[in-house]
C-alpha cells in the first residue's frame, strides 16, 4: 500500500514552540494562593495538635479515675469521714497514720503480706524460669503448651480461689486426703497460720507462673544463639550454659518479674478474701491470713472508718513507691557494672 503524503504536519511557531492555545497557565491566582495558605496552616496545625488529640483519652481516664482519686484519697486520709456520711470531713491531721502504726491489726497484715509475698513470689520465680527454659528447646506442640501457660492467668480469680478451697478443705480436701494416703494428719489449711498461708500463696503461685515464664521465654529467645555455640564449644554443659550464658542474660527481666511480682505481692486481695471460711475479710478467725489490702477493705467497708482506710491505701502507696525507688538504684548499678 503507498504511503499518503497529503497529510501536512502543523504549523511551527517561532523558536518550535507549541502553539499558543496549548500552553497551560501557571500563573496563581489570588484565590489559590488563599486556599494553598489556609490549608499550610491547617497542616500545620494538624501536624502540631493531633498527637495530642491522640493521646488525650489516655490522660483524660486517668485524670478521672487515677489523679483524681489518689488526691482525694490523700485528702480523706487527713480526715475523719465515715462511710454513712462520706461529705462530713473532721480535719485531724496526721492522726489517722498514727493510729494505724500504733494498731497491732495493722503490723500484722503487713507481716502476713511479706511473708505471703515471700512464700509465693519466690518458688514461683524458680518454676517460671524452669518453664521458660525448657519450653526454650525445639518442643513438638510448643505452641499448645506456650498458650497453656497463660490459661491460669486467663481463669478467673474467684474460679480458681473456689477450686483451691475446696482442694484445701479441711475433712473432705484432695490435698489432705493425700497426705493420709502416705501417712500424714490432716491439716486445718484455712485456720492455722502458716498452713493457710501456704494454701494463700499456692492460689498466687498457679495462677501468675506461666505469665512470668512466657516473660522469661520472650527474653530467652532475645539472646545471640553464638553465645550457646561458643560455651559449647569451649565444652560448657546446658547447666553451665544456663548459668554462665542464660542468667547473666536475664538480668533486667528477672529484676523486671521480681519487681512486678513484688507491687502485685503487696496488693493481694482476691485470693485470701476467698479462701476465708467465712468469706470476710478479717483474714481468718485469728487474721492469720489478712493482709494489707484485707486491712484496708475491712477498715473501709466494714468498720466504715474512710479515713483510716485512706491512709492505709496512702501508706502503701509509699511502700510502692519506695520499692520503685529501689528498684531504680539496683537497676543503675546492674548497667554500670555491665
Amino acid at each position: 500500500m503507498a504511503a499518503r503524503h497529503d497529510i501536512a504536519a502543523p504549523p511551527e511557531q517561532e523558536g518550535g514552540a507549541a502553539p499558543a492555545d496549548r500552553i497551560p497557565s501557571t500563573a496563581p491566582t489570588e484565590t489559590d494562593v488563599r486556599r494553598r495558605a489556609r490549608l499550610s496552616r491547617r497542616w500545620q496545625r494538624d501536624m502540631r495538635w493531633s498527637p495530642y488529640a491522640f493521646v488525650s483519652p489516655f490522660f483524660l481516664l486517668f485524670l478521672a479515675f487515677g489523679l483524681f482519686p489518689l488526691i482525694y484519697t490523700g485528702w480523706a486520709s487527713l480526715h475523719t469521714v465515715e462511710l454513712t456520711a462520706p461529705t462530713d470531713m473532721d480535719w485531724v491531721g496526721l492522726r489517722n497514720y498514727t493510729r494505724i502504726f500504733d494498731d497491732d491489726f495493722f503490723w500484722n497484715a503487713a507481716k502476713n503480706t511479706l511473708t505471703i509475698g515471700i512464700i509465693s513470689t519466690v518458688p514461683q520465680l524458680m518454676m517460671a524460669m524452669g518453664l521458660a527454659h525448657i519450653l526454650n528447646y525445639r518442643l513438638r506442640g510448643s505452641t499448645f503448651y506456650r498458650v497453656a501457660m497463660l490459661a491460669p492467668y486467663a481463669t478467673s480469680i474467684a474460679a480458681a480461689s473456689l477450686v483451691f478451697v475446696l482442694l484445701f478443705g479441711r475433712d473432705y480436701g484432695m490435698i489432705n486426703w493425700a497426705l493420709n494416703a502416705v501417712g500424714f494428719d490432716h491439716i486445718d489449711w484455712q485456720n492455722d497460720k502458716w498452713p493457710s498461708q501456704i494454701a494463700v500463696s499456692t492460689i498466687i503461685i498457679w495462677r501468675w507462673t506461666g505469665y512470668n515464664a512466657l516473660i522469661y521465654l520472650a527474653a530467652m529467645q532475645a539472646i545471640p544463639q553464638d553465645l550457646y555455640e561458643s560455651a559449647a564449644l569451649d565444652g560448657a554443659s546446658r547447666w553451665k550454659q544456663f548459668l554462665h550464658v542464660t542468667l547473666p542474660s536475664l538480668r533486667p527481666t528477672i529484676l523486671f518479674t521480681v519487681v512486678v511480682s513484688t507491687i502485685g505481692a503487696s496488693q493481694v486481695f482476691g485470693e485470701p478474701l476467698l479462701f476465708d471460711a467465712n468469706k470476710g475479710a478479717s483474714g481468718g478467725a485469728q487474721h492469720q491470713f489478712q493482709t494489707l489490702g484485707l486491712y484496708l477493705y475491712e477498715q473501709g467497708w466494714v468498720n466504715q472508718h474512710l479515713g483510716r482506710a485512706s491512709a492505709i491505701a496512702w501508706t502503701m502507696f509509699l511502700i510502692l513507691i519506695v520499692i520503685g525507688i529501689v528498684n531504680y538504684v539496683i537497676s543503675r548499678r546492674l548497667r554500670a557494672s555491665s
